[in-house]
């Protein structure tokens, strides 16, 4: 059984009252934690869906906060990025409920407290997922929030199910240009043995700079504690696996040349220092430095979209939502509140 539901009542009456939280809850255990994150609080109540991949059992997590005070009848859906478990959208989740919004934040299959399938991924089988959570929990039609990976998701669903999706707000999106043009295919086993060798600073050093964060690098400590504690675990090697095949589905299933496509009215929020490109490393020099132009690829799109718009921040990099927390807030939900 899931570690979340040991916790006490005290703190989960705390945390159910929305009070101030890190957007992913640190631990002074240093201990081994299970790939599927058992031990690790998160700030909502944790639920599973039942699901099958390649005639694998499969149980995906995820959190659905009610609306505080007087509900608008709308919800929410939250699509995370690659390295990050659903837990770092608390102050977006906090935002939404007060203002009227049920929120639901799914870990993927693959992440945070979902299960960890190895067979390759597919953009087009988890947008079913998310479609198939939809349907349990009665929700013909949703707002999508989506940040980097969460947003090649997300186009994916609002193309495969485009009545599913009232607006989608896409924060720092990956998948803004096809990195199959710069990037040349690297196997797995390359990919396995350059993230089995990862260490803690070279992790911490790769999400301050691919990143360019204005965050102090304490900021991001929770999420580079996290998968040093996974190491620990006797399933790490699935881990891995897992890991390995989302940098595979990115690289492989382009959406850029969808995104002109989608009629739902459409918020891009970029950092304007956020020059994040996954594969970079593995591009040839000459073609490197032309990767990663994201806000100029978000006007660039936006222009090209019936109903859509971009807004670039000044000095800030890929975590939008928690670098600056509430001019985010504030245009998601300026956004969403027109639609």
């Amino acid at each position: 059984m899931d570690a979340f539901v040991k916790i006490s009542a005290a703190m989960l009456a705390a945390q159910l009252c929305l009070t101030p939280l890190p957007a992913a809850a640190a631990s002074d255990d240093t201990g081994p934690l299970g790939i599927g994150l058992e031990g690790f609080a998160y700030p909502y109540p944790v639920r599973f869906l039942d699901l099958t991949r390649d005639g694998e059992g499969q149980r995906l997590a995820y959190m659905d906060v009610p609306a505080e005070g007087s509900a608008n009848g709308r919800t929410a859906l939250l699509l995370h990025g690659r390295n990050f478990p659903a837990s770092y959208w608390q102050p977006v989740i906090q935002a939404l409920a007060r203002a009227g919004y049920r929120v639901v934040a799914p870990d993927q299959l693959g992440f945070g407290k979902s299960a960890k399938p190895v067979g390759p991924y597919s953009f087009d089988t988890m947008a079913a997922d998310t479609v198939a959570l939809l349907d349990s929990l009665g929700l013909p039609r949703v707002d999508v929030v989506a940040h980097s990976m969460g947003g090649m998701l997300a186009v994916r669903l609002t193309r495969n199910a485009p009545a599913r999706v009232n607006s989608l707000v896409l924060e720092a999106p990956i998948g803004l240009e096809d990195y199959r043009f710069a990037v040349p295919p690297v196997s797995n086993a390359t990919l396995l043995r350059l993230e089995g060798n990862s260490t803690a600073e070279s992790y911490r050093q790769q999400l301050m700079t691919n990143y360019a964060l204005s965050l102090p690098a304490s900021a991001i400590e929770p999420f580079v504690s996290l998968r040093e504690r996974v190491k620990g675990s006797g399933e790490y090697p699935r881990w891995l696996q897992s890991f390995v095949n989302s940098y595979q589905a990115i690289w492989g299933q382009p959406v850029v040349h969808e995104i002109p496509l989608i009629q739902a009215p459409t918020l891009f929020v970029m950092g304007e220092n956020d020059h994040n490109a996954p594969g970079k490393p593995f591009a040839p020099e000459g073609l490197r430095a032309g990767m990663g132009r994201n806000a100029e690829h978000a006007r660039t799109l936006a222009g090209q979209m019936p109903n859509a718009r971009a807004e670039v921040l000044p000095g800030i990099g890929h975590l939008v939502h928690m670098e600056a927390t509430d001019r985010f807030n504030g245009l998601m939900l300026d956004f969403l509140n027109r639609h």
